[in-house]
């Protein structure tokens, strides 16, 4: 296996939805920011790949438009994945690691605001039983927190320990300053949402893109001082049928957590959506209570469509290169309900 380290992070996230910007015009600032971190040129990338999704967009072969921002002259090698674009990180790793490339930007990008999201994530249900139904995403999870509570897994209070202390975390947050959440008592005293969870409970809506650069060996050494090299990635997926796995447990996240190997993580960053999804996470990945876990406020603050997992990499690779982690655990998930989980294991040196 090739030495591989994330050398590079840029994200937008749009707390306002009205008038955002274009998914092109939000990647075009991003994709400078990360030339300027590394010192590199488009030159200096071999392959790109990105995560996205037709279905929000609304139109076949949406992401083909993106690639403007990378620019097409010269060519480049370019390929896609139709989820949140920690996967397409997973394949560029995959494609390092065959030797054929050396380096790799990966992004990702959705605009929520461009049709009713609720509604178009039901279409990743099962297509016979559920989808038909039209449950939306803030509605299943309700299911998935109520049955928590009722098998005395979790309470509301811890639910609402997970937001106060998310909001603290991101205090310079706009959207947590919006909240202005700070205390259990503070969401707890709001009015059910979704029963049994309440809006705080719930991700925000938001626009957004996030890149991140990953090189080999000698290449991320020249890029950062202290790259953050991953030690462990893998991703698991359940069955898409809701009856068919238990939703108050994440057998995926821990097959993914033991084959990315979790021993002497400090740090984790996980794509919770939901603030008794975090509680699923942390015991299915086994994380001592002496984790810090998301420090940067998590999905919690901000959930861009299709770069909310991407992010939580990002976010852990940024505390490494600053010494504030040794070793950082990412997750990221996707499908309905924590169907598909991804796990990755970075280390400073």
């Amino acid at each position: 296996m090739r030495d591989v380290a994330v050398v590079g992070f840029a994200q937008r996230q749009m707390k306002e939805l009205d008038g955002s910007p274009t998914c092109l015009e939000i990647l075009v600032p991003i994709l400078a920011d990360l030339y300027e971190q590394t010192g590199w040129t488009k030159s200096d990338i071999d392959f790109w790949c990105s995560g996205s999704s037709d279905y929000l967009a609304g139109r076949s072969f949406s992401f083909v438009s993106a690639v403007d921002a990378i620019g097409t002259l010269p060519p480049v090698m370019e390929s896609h994945v139709e989820m949140d674009a920690a996967w397409a990180m997973y394949e560029a790793w995959v494609k390092i690691q065959t030797g054929e490339v050396d380096t790799a930007v990966v992004y990702g990008f959705g605009k929520s605001s461009a049709g009713i999201l609720r509604r178009i994530l039901a279409l990743q249900l099962d297509p016979y039983t559920a989808q038909p139904l039209w449950p939306d995403t803030v509605s299943l999870a309700g299911i998935q927190a109520r049955e928590g509570l009722e098998k005395g897994l979790w309470d509301e209070a811890a639910m609402a320990s997970v937001v106060a202390r998310s909001m603290s975390d991101a205090a310079s947050n706009e959207w947590a300053i919006r909240r202005g959440a700070t205390s259990v008592e503070d969401v707890l005293a709001q009015p059910l949402y979704a029963d049994p969870l309440r809006r705080w409970d719930c991700a925000p809506v938001s626009d957004g893109a996030a890149a991140i650069v990953i090189a080999a060996g000698d290449k991320a050494l020249q890029a950062r001082q202290r790259p953050a090299w991953i030690t462990g990635f893998e991703h698991r997926i359940e069955p898409i049928a809701l009856n068919a796995r238990s939703l108050v447990e994440s057998s995926s996240t821990a097959a993914a957590g033991t084959a990315a190997g979790t021993a002497g993580v400090d740090l984790a960053e996980l794509h919770a959506p939901f603030s008794h999804q975090e509680l699923i996470l942390r015991s299915s990945l086994g994380l001592a209570d002496d984790v810090r876990v998301n420090p940067s406020g998590g999905a919690l603050t901000a959930n861009p469509m299709f770069s909310a997992g991407l992010n939580r990499i990002g976010e852990a690779a940024r505390a490494i290169w600053a010494g504030d982690s040794d070793k950082a655990l990412a997750h990221a998930t996707s499908g309905p309900v924590l169907q598909q989980n991804l796990v990755c294991t970075m280390e400073g040196r």
